[in-house]
Order: structure tokens, then C-alpha cells, then sequence
């Protein structure tokens, strides 16, 4: 495709979504319905994958079960897309309604003492719309983020979106040099990571996620432990069809205290637990456990 096939294409995309931010939600809901059923029946949207992902990780449940939360799956994923397109134009009162915020009180002490929070969230339920919590928020809510390789126009579509209410989104390759700025200035910070996808290259810290051996990125809790700011996990937990909570549960107040896997373990275990709850509202569709442990790396439980 040439450059400008590419722009007029992307101009569509972009155009398309955001005059679907405008549609009321019930009409949001009911294309959401539509769509979920051609992904799932029609185009098969990585339906291998899926299914294979949730067997691996629930393999007492029985096939009928696994179909069940395939199901649950397309109609959630369905909607926190078009619920993410829907933030490009909510109002606050919209947010407001829509989002609940549970645990700040802990965090605005950790603010008024002049500390900053490693936030440590999870691909579950709809986590576009955590930056909404600037707007509540006493801390600067730093969002880092992986950039949208080759397209640099649905980058700054999602990135104007993201950062609506104040937040700031930080590439990846920057991000340690931006927190260690403001770590410097002593300008408590709120660094909002995901750390449940598979890393590029393989790390050296290996444990037990759903039932299979998986990698994680260090690179949160090394930021934690070399400036000793609090630990806080982020459950965003789906109260009903577009309304969510957003809760902060304290996990390390001074992790130089703690080693590095205890703090990955504790962070692992909580995913699960969310996860087990309601397994329809997580993102199976990456190849999560693609990856193979080298013979000579432990395997962390």
C-alpha cells in the first residue's frame, strides 16, 4: 500500500471511530452484540488461539465451560473496543458514572508524604479507561506504552485519547529515563504498567501463570526497588455492561525490603485471582505462552 493509500485508509479508520464515540450507548451495545457474533461465527478472530489458550489455562473445566467463556470472550472484547472508542468523546459526568474509584484514599496519603506508586495493572476488563482517574487522582498518572509500529496516525489518535484528562503516556524504550526525571524532582508519580503479556525477548524470571510457565519483565519491579516507591496493584473489576470499579490494592509499601521474585510472585497471584473470577473479561487472544523456558533459568513458585 502506498503512502498515500495508507493515509486516506487510516483517515477513514480514524474518522469512522470517532463518529462511532458518538452513538448513545445502547446503540453502542447493540453493535457490539453484532459484531461479537461475526468475529466468533463469521471471521473466527483468532478463535485457535483462544480456545487453546483457555484450555491450557483451565484444564479441569469441562469443553461445554470452555465454549461458554470463548463466548463471554468475543461479546466482552467487542465492547471494551468500541468502549474505548466511545472515550474519544464522554464527558466527564459520562466517566464519572460509569467509573468507580476504590483505594484512593491510600494513595493520596502516599502523595501527601511525597511518594510516588509503581501502579501494576493487567490486560482485564476495559484498562483504556483507567486514565479517567487523573481526574480524581493527586499524583501525575504516567501511562507507559508500547508504540503502534508503522502507523504513527492511529498513535496519536489513541495517545490524544489517553491523555483527555491530564495523564501522560510514555513510550517504553523512555520510559526509565522520564520516571527518573520526575523521581529527581521529587514530583510524585502514579506509573501505570501491564505486565501480563509476553515480553519481546525472553527474561530470566519464569513462574506458574494459569497453569503454564510463563516469563515476566522485570523492568517494573526493578523500577520499584531502585526508587523504594510503593507497590500497588490495579483491579479493574466490571460491575455491569459498561461500568466498571477501579481499584487500588496496596501490595508493597518499601519493596527494597523484598526481593525481586517475591514481588513478581504477589503480583502474578493477583492476576489470577481476577482472572478465575471472570475469565471472559481477560485478553486471550495474544499467544501468551508462545515462549519456552531455557533449561539453566529456575522457575519461580
Amino acid at each position: 500500500m502506498s503512502l498515500r493509500s495508507s493515509h486516506i485508509a487510516n483517515t477513514l479508520i480514524i474518522q469512522s471511530l470517532k463518529g462511532i464515540s458518538k452513538l448513545p450507548f445502547p446503540l453502542l451495545y447493540a453493535l457490539s452484540d453484532f459484531l461479537s457474533l461475526i468475529l466468533q461465527y463469521l471471521v473466527g478472530y483468532r478463535k485457535k488461539v483462544i480456545r487453546n489458550n483457555l484450555r491450557k489455562a483451565f484444564p479441569e473445566k469441562p469443553e461445554q465451560e470452555i465454549r461458554r467463556i470463548v463466548r463471554a470472550f468475543y461479546r466482552h472484547f467487542c465492547d471494551i473496543s468500541l468502549e474505548t472508542a466511545k472515550a474519544w468523546s464522554m464527558t466527564e459526568a459520562e466517566f464519572d458514572k460509569r467509573v468507580v474509584i476504590s483505594g484512593k484514599e491510600y494513595l493520596d496519603n502516599l502523595y501527601a508524604d511525597g511518594k510516588s506508586v509503581i501502579l501494576l495493572g493487567m490486560h482485564y476488563n476495559n484498562w483504556e479507561w483507567s486514565a479517567w482517574s487523573q481526574k480524581l487522582l493527586k499524583h501525575k498518572y504516567l501511562v507507559v506504552y508500547n508504540p503502534v509500529r508503522g502507523n504513527p496516525m492511529f498513535e496519536e489518535y489513541l495517545l490524544t485519547m489517553r491523555e483527555r484528562w491530564g495523564a501522560q503516556t510514555i513510550p517504553v524504550h523512555k520510559s526509565a529515563r522520564v520516571i527518573l526525571d520526575f523521581h529527581n524532582l521529587n514530583q510524585p508519580f502514579c506509573l501505570a504498567l501491564g505486565g501480563d503479556q509476553r515480553p519481546p525477548t525472553v527474561s530470566k524470571y519464569w513462574t506458574l501463570f494459569m497453569n503454564q510457565e510463563a516469563c515476566f519483565n522485570s523492568g517494573p519491579v526493578k523500577i520499584a526497588q531502585r526508587t523504594n516507591q510503593p507497590v500497588v496493584f490495579l483491579h479493574t473489576r466490571k460491575l455491569k455492561r459498561g461500568y466498571y470499579e477501579m481499584k487500588f490494592i496496596p501490595m508493597f509499601d518499601s519493596p527494597k525490603e523484598h526481593s525481586e521474585e517475591e514481588i513478581l510472585l504477589a503480583y502474578v497471584r493477583l492476576m489470577e485471582e481476577c482472572i478465575r473470577e471472570a475469565p471472559g473479561y481477560y485478553l486471550w487472544s495474544h499467544k501468551r505462552w508462545k515462549q519456552q523456558r531455557p533449561e539453566d533459568y529456575p522457575l519461580y513458585l
